[in-house]
């Protein structure tokens, strides 16, 4: 299903004109930009349809191209970490927010919606920071060699815009390795659609030097940091240090080289997990209670549900009365209570269905 969005233009700070997108309902959850972006070619995306749709389920979600990039003006105008931010702010201005809202903060991402966290304490009410850093590549120690990234900033300026994909394929096999040909396709040609050789170039050397070290101490907004393991654009020290130096944040760790999670890989699944517990903890862990519960154990739960007793559990699963009395203590444990009466409320109190 194609994703249903609301595009809307807006004037940043210095006059430079941002797209941003609207889909779903309910609580705002607000992407902060990342690299590379296009709100209309990203809707039927092998790459990224499955975010948004996660997303746009749950929440209002609200995402916009950077300057430089997508369905924005492509002359970025100035780049900085304050101007990043300012646009930020100019977007949650857009949406008018009837309170604090959820930010996502995805590589370069995860930087900015720190600093405007830090600005606007009152206004953040939990953030998600995935794949983020807090240094750019000219200031991680030990850090990289320079003239390589040098070299990348002038393969971006001959790649990105440009119909070559031998090029681009160095991005994309950078940015999602474990992707299918199809996806790395689509990748390829995001790098051409979404924006010139000259930006990309001034974007990701402006990247490099990010470093907003020196906030992540004042941040006092309840943050999630999830990081894949082999993550190869961003190394996941700086995950450790995001969750490390952020007060009370919580950190997963996933089993993934791909920077974009890809929506068959087991990370994807555990990262819905993380974020749908961070976000509704209460409602989480019932789903988690339930789905804990083997499928016979389920289905005796079911049973206990409609009033039966063990003997008769027994003779309706034909197993013996002594494997149902087993099933039902193992589910009892699972869900926390100590008794028939017990599982009977809290199932139906919850809206079991075996």
């Amino acid at each position: 299903m194609t994703l249903q969005q609301r595009v809307r233009y807006l004037k940043a700070s210095d006059g430079t004109r941002l797209a941003w997108a609207e889909a779903g309902s309910g609580p705002l959850v607000l992407k902060a930009a990342n690299w590379l972006s296009h709100l209309e070619y990203e809707r039927e995306s092998p790459v990224w349809k499955h975010w948004l749709q996660f997303f746009s389920s749950r929440s209002r979600f609200v995402r916009y191209d950077e300057r430089g990039c997508g369905m924005s003006d492509w002359q970025v105008g100035t780049l900085s970490m304050d101007q990043w931010t300012d646009d930020l702010e100019s977007v949650i201005a857009a949406a008018r927010p009837t309170e604090p809202v959820t930010l996502l903060g995805m590589s370069q991402g995860a930087a900015v919606c720190v600093n405007y966290a830090v600005r606007h304490p009152g206004q953040v009410g939990r953030m998600i920071l995935y794949g983020g850093y807090a240094h750019g590549v000219f200031r991680r120690k030990p850090a990289p060699s320079e003239s390589t990234h040098r070299a990348m900033i002038e393969l971006a300026r001959a790649a990105c815009g440009q119909d070559n994909p031998t090029f681009r394929q160095v991005f994309t096999s950078r940015f999602i390795p474990g992707g299918s040909h199809e996806q790395l396709q689509w990748y390829n040609e995001l790098c051409l659609r979404s924006t010139s050789g000259e930006s990309a170039a001034k974007l990701f050397e402006v990247r490099a030097a990010v470093d907003v070290e020196h906030l992540l101490g004042q941040v006092r907004t309840p943050t999630l940091v999830l990081h894949a393991r082999d993550d190869e654009v961003v190394p996941i020290a700086e995950g450790h240090l995001l969750a490390s130096t952020i007060p009370g944040a919580e950190f997963v760790e996933l089993d993934s080289r791909n920077h974009v999670l890809l929506e068959q890989e087991p990370a994807w699944t555990r990262f819905r997990e993380a974020v749908s517990a961070f976000l509704n903890p209460g409602e989480s862990a019932l789903r988690g209670a339930f789905a804990a519960l083997s499928p016979r154990e389920r289905e005796v739960l079911g049973l206990i549900a409609d009033g039966l007793s063990n003997i008769e559990i027994a003779k309706r699963m034909q197993i013996s009365e002594k494997t149902a009395r087993n099933h039902a203590s193992n589910l009892f444990d699972k869900l926390g209570v100590s008794s028939r009466a017990q599982a009977i409320v809290f199932a139906r109190d919850h809206g079991f269905s075996a």
